[in-house]
């Protein structure tokens, strides 16, 4: 089966650390890529642990945007 989550990317220092906030996993990377990749296998290893049943499955998916503020 296959399942689609939202991953989000920020850079911290020379690493980029990739985040699943449906299922609360993070990984890191030194590429973009990396990160994503890592991230893909964390996941892979928490759903392999967890009942169907016990996944966030069908929620609605959290709203990621951006806000400009002025200082």
């Amino acid at each position: 089966m296959t399942y689609k989550f939202i991953a989000v990317i920020k850079r911290e220092g020379k690493f980029f650390v990739a985040d699943c906030p449906e299922l609360g996993v993070t990984s890191q990377g030194l590429s973009l890529d990396e990160a994503l990749d890592n991230l893909k296998e964390a996941v892979h290893l928490y759903l392999k642990d967890e009942e169907p049943s016990d996944l966030p499955l069908g929620a609605p998916a959290p709203l990621v945007t951006t806000i400009e503020v002025a200082v």
